[in-house]
């Protein structure tokens, strides 16, 4: 379908698309994206909209349509974008999810499952959504629900990194209303999802929210701005305070040392985000940890406690603050064929001597194994979590200690780099 008539170009919504991708993308812009397409009103108007924009930088799109095979029409819409996608001379690719098992929350089981789906399909290129400001006003009241914080109110990013995948969202500031004013006009097929309508959903009960007592949409998306200005300064503070109180140990490779003294001066916002990317860090998990069990840790630990949260340990000594794997969290014993092995969360172990050994964590037993340890300022608690080559029930080497036959160990990355990754975003 042709982009070039119509009078409802002439409502600015092409350009507005065009610089807002500008903004995101530019000036090095990427040669391949995916677009997240449903079927959707929204998300037709985006692939149309994004059609015309990447012929005019010579962009390469693939379209992805995610079919959960909850309800019987899903196999139709994926066709139908499949259609229009080829009409637009655009690569399309259904991803059917296997389904629900019957477990946990429905929603929120196809939102994981679409977002591992489109990473797969998008093979490292940014994945462009179609969320709207209506999106965007249901998601703060939902977030305001659930009592969130400053980082929820801030609601959707329109630039974000989630489970390592690029999310673009370019509409994030135009109307469902805008947007279905386009593919009407237009006359591009979408599709209505009836549960979209269907108030078992707590998004579609928020719905129905918006537009009561001054709970408009550009009113809800105005908060989310303000909000997502003040986590950005709280960011900041937090990613400087990182940096000062870092103290790396050579004996707790891939750990987390900060002064605690100097953690302790912290105002509570900051010591809670520090300690909550510490902990994503050190776990490589996607989410933070809910607040009240990070509180909890946090209090613990300062209190001069161990703390176990979210497969992480936090462990106070001699005016250090120790952040590393829980020993009970840590991945199973991995054989080693060849010179080199990868263990739990990317840890790769090297040497010729480990070849046909068995990595797995060190643990309190094999602590006791090593005869006349060296003075070490890492706990009990964080070595018992690193890796250690074994034969058997026999120690063979534990390189934090330089005990035994000779082979290096390589985090996944510096527990403080990983740390200020984490609140870069």
């Amino acid at each position: 379908m042709s982009l070039n008539t119509g009078s409802v170009l002439n409502t600015g919504l092409p350009q507005r698309f065009a610089d807002r991708m500008g903004q995101l993308l530019g000036p090095d812009f990427p040669q391949r994206l995916c677009l997240a397409v449903s079927g959707g009103g929204d998300s037709m108007a985006m692939l149309h909209l994004a059609a015309g924009w990447a012929r005019v930088y010579g962009i390469s799109l693939q379209v992805a349509t995610v079919d959960h095979g909850l309800r019987e029409a899903s196999a139709a819409e994926a066709a139908m974008v499949a259609a229009e996608a080829q009409g637009l001379g655009l690569p399309h690719e259904t991803l059917r999810w296997q389904g629900w098992d019957g477990r946990g929350n429905l929603q929120n089981e196809a939102r994981q499952a679409r977002r591992v789906l489109l990473r797969q399909a998008a093979g490292g290129a940014p994945v462009v959504m179609a969320h709207t400001q209506n999106d965007q006003a249901e998601t703060v009241l939902m977030r305001l629900a659930r009592g969130s914080g400053v980082d929820g109110l801030a609601g959707m990013s329109d630039d974000a990194t989630a489970g390592g995948m690029r999310i673009l969202r370019p509409l994030l500031t135009e109307t469902r209303a805008a947007l279905r004013h386009y593919v009407t006009t237009l006359k591009i097929p979408f599709v209505d999802d009836p549960s979209n309508d269907d108030t078992e959903y707590a998004r579609v009960r928020m719905r129905a929210l918006i537009g009561t007592e001054g709970l408009d949409t550009a009113t809800l998306a105005a908060t989310a701005a303000h909000m997502a200005r003040a986590r950005d300064v709280l960011q900041a503070l937090a990613r400087n305070a990182a940096r000062d109180l870092s103290r790396p140990d050579a004996t707790a490779p891939g750990a987390v040392v900060w002064d605690r003294d100097g953690f302790a001066a912290l105002g509570a916002e900051t010591q809670l985000r520090l300690a909550a990317a510490a902990v994503m860090a050190v776990t490589a998990a996607t989410y933070r940890p809910r607040l009240e069990p990070l509180l909890e840790a946090v209090n613990r630990a300062m209190s001069g406690g161990a703390a176990v949260l979210a497969g992480a340990i936090i462990v106070p000594r001699r005016g250090r603050l120790f952040i590393a794997r829980e020993p009970m969290a840590v991945g199973n014993a991995v054989d080693v064929a060849g010179p080199a092995c990868l263990w739990d969360t990317g840890w790769r172990l090297e040497g010729h001597d480990i070849n046909g050994l068995t990595v797995r964590a060190l643990g309190e037993a094999g602590l006791g194994l090593i005869p006349d340890k060296p003075q070490s300022r890492a706990p009990r608690h964080i070595l018992a979590s690193l890796p250690a080559v074994w034969a058997g029930a026999t120690l063979v080497a534990f390189a934090p200690l330089g005990f035994g036959a000779p082979h290096s160990i390589i985090p996944p990355g510096s527990g403080e780099e990983l740390t200020l990754a984490r609140l870069a975003h």
